[in-house]
C-alpha cells in the first residue's frame, strides 16, 4: 500500500452511516407497500426459491437462525409466507401465499422507484462503480473456505 495514502476515519461507521442512508430511502418506497425493506427481501427470496428449508434460506440470506426466525414471523401473521411440514416429521418448508407473491409484486415498483432514485440521485456510472467495489470487498473479505491456507 502507497504510504501516501492513509485512511482516515472509521470504515465501519462510515459503511454504517451509508447504509443507514441507503436504508432509508429504500424504506421510505418500500414502506408504502406496509412492507420494510428487509422483509421485502426475505419475501423475495422465498417466492424466488420456496418452498425452502428455514435453514437453507438463511445460509442463502447469510443470516443467523434466531435472525430468520424473528423476520418470519410478522410475515406469517400476515399471511404472506407459510410454513408447512417438511419431508419427514421434523423438517419445515416455507413458502410464500398467493397473498405474499401479490404483496412481493406490490412492493417490488415501489422498490424499483427507490433504485431508480439511488441511480439518479448518484449516477448510473457511480453506482455500477460501487456495486463492482462492494463484489470486489466482499470477495476479499471473505473467511476462507475449508481446506484454505493463506501460505
Amino acid at each position: 500500500m502507497d504510504t501516501a495514502v492513509k485512511p482516515q476515519g472509521c470504515t465501519n461507521l462510515k459503511l454504517r452511516q451509508l447504509m443507514r442512508r441507503v436504508a432509508q430511502h429504500y424504506d421510505a418506497e418500500v414502506g408504502k407497500t406496509g412492507l420494510k425493506g428487509t422483509q421485502y427481501s426475505l419475501l423475495s427470496y422465498v417466492c424466488k426459491l420456496g418452498p425452502i428449508r428455514p435453514g437453507d434460506l438463511a445460509r442463502e440470506m447469510k443470516l443467523d437462525a434466531s435472525t430468520l426466525t424473528r423476520n418470519l414471523k410478522p410475515l406469517l401473521a400476515a399471511g404472506w409466507l407459510s410454513l408447512e411440514p417438511g419431508t419427514d416429521g421434523r423438517s419445515r418448508l416455507v413458502s410464500a401465499t398467493d397473498a405474499g407473491r401479490d404483496k412481493r409484486q406490490e412492493a417490488q415498483r415501489r422498490w424499483r422507484v427507490a433504485q431508480e432514485g439511488i441511480n439518479a440521485a448518484l449516477g448510473a456510472e457511480r453506482v455500477v462503480a460501487l456495486h463492482a467495489l462492494i463484489d470486489e470487498c466482499m470477495e476479499r473479505l471473505a473467511p476462507p473456505a475449508a481446506g484454505e491456507s493463506d501460505d
